[in-house]
């Protein structure tokens, strides 16, 4: 985890190495002006204490300072943060090793639109998860006839649908077991999933996926089905209309659909706008529910009438 320790002040390298917490599960790792440095893991929020760990912030542990906060964006922009300004201004910046940091901070705007983030006081450093082979269990259950369907992933925040997402996106890529590989299209808006740099993907995404980064999803989708011809398109963190519409029509150019919600159950996905015009239109054949309970993951699949499957 040398890419996370080199974001961080010199004199807290050392303590980052020999703590152990890339040993315990991490997920997220909290800075705020002023306050204690919080690692978020599976089981629960820890606190640095010289070299060591602790479960609650106590005297001695270490908190994070305006000057940190600041050689920190200075080492995560690459000592220049006007060269990743655009990326700042939308909330976060990807890093080496396919790692997303949120910022957040004092905005500067204009007529309703952010002009940009600066001073820069809270960050959230959001740990790249390839988990290869955290897909493959469900991995059948999502095809018919041999042909992959259209599936939806509903999470909510923090449960790890994205880390679910990149792994499905390499299996079908690169093909498993009976299943044959498919080329994969991917909209990667917030370079969350490949995790590219400048263009280039950080995460293993398969032999067969085109990645298009940064680019908003509904107008990605529709480039992607004109440019690339993909079998099988994918997406994070659908929403509104404009994906609605996206999806629909790229079902119409002969495309598969692999995406993610923020959703709790298929309940509350039926009570979302437009939603319940896409069950009775079976835009989805299969849903994949995560859950996290107790820091353990759970995944269900349900076919369009709600029956489970697994």
């Amino acid at each position: 985890m040398q890419q996370i320790i080199r974001l961080f002040p010199l004199d807290m390298r050392r303590n980052l190495e020999t703590c152990g917490i890339f040993d315990r599960g991490l997920e997220e790792i909290r800075i705020r002006v002023n306050e204690y440095l919080m690692f978020r893991t599976a089981s629960g929020e820890l606190f640095l204490k010289g070299n060591a760990l602790v479960d609650r912030p106590r005297e001695g542990c270490r908190r994070m300072s305006l000057k940190d906060l600041e050689q920190m964006c200075t080492f995560m922009s690459q000592y220049s943060l006007y060269a990743y300004e655009e990326e700042i201004r939308q909330g976060f910046l990807t890093v080496e090793g396919g790692h997303r940091i949120g910022v957040c901070g004092q905005v500067l705007s204009e007529r309703g639109r952010i002009l940009r983030i600066f001073p820069i006081s809270y960050l959230n450093i959001r740990i790249a998860g390839e988990r290869k082979g955290c897909s493959e269990k469900i991995f059948p259950f999502l095809h018919g006839a041999g042909d992959f369907l259209n599936t939806l992933i509903l999470s909510p925040p923090g449960v790890g649908k994205t880390t679910l997402l990149r792994d499905l996106i390499r299996n079908l890529s690169d093909g498993m077991g009976n299943f044959p590989g498919r080329k994969v299209g991917l909209v990667d808006e917030r370079s969350e999933i490949a995790g590219s740099i400048r263009g280039i993907p950080q995460n293993d995404v398969g032999l067969r996926t085109d990645v298009l980064d940064g680019c908003p999803k509904a107008e990605g989708m529709m480039l992607l089905v004109r440019s690339m011809s993909p079998e099988i398109l994918a997406v994070d963190e659908i929403g509104g209309e404009e994906d609605l519409y996206a999806l629909k029509s790229a079902v119409r150019c002969g495309c598969r659909i692999l995406a993610t919600i923020h959703c709790s159950d298929l309940e509350e996905l039926w009570n979302k706008p437009g939603w319940e015009a896409c069950r009775k239109q079976q835009l989805f054949s299969r849903y994949v529910v995560m859950e996290n309970r107790r820091g353990v993951r759970r995944f269900r699949v349900f076919d369009t009438e709600g029956k489970q499957l697994f």
